[in-house]
């Protein structure tokens, strides 16, 4: 429960929407870019530019055309700072959210 709290904060406050949208700018270009490139699934490519951009990188799907490998190269290095800021804003908000809660106590 705490942690559907913590997200709504998080989309309440301005700062932390803008990062929210960038991230999901980043995200939607990823997956329509790979749709076309590449000629994957919606799904799929949404699930590659997140494992990419995560730098989980589990090796099922790669690019196989020249277009796409260039295409990722240059989204990892326009993405990876985005997503990992998400993430690491993401699990700041929700530490100090549940310090303040237990402070409270």
């Amino acid at each position: 429960m705490l942690f559907f709290r913590t997200i709504l904060t998080f989309i309440n406050n301005k700062e932390y929407r803008d990062l929210l949208y960038t991230t999901a700018i980043v995200l939607f270009i990823g997956t329509i870019a790979y749709h076309f490139i590449e000629g994957w699934s919606y799904i799929d490519s949404l699930y590659f530019s997140v494992v990419t951009l995560t730098t989980i990188g589990f090796g099922d799907f790669a690019p196989q055309t020249d277009s796409g490998k260039l295409f990722t190269v240059f989204y990892i290095v326009m993405g990876i700072g985005v997503i990992l800021t998400f993430i690491n804003t993401l699990q700041n908000h929700y530490n100090e959210s549940r310090e303040s809660k237990k402070k409270k106590k």
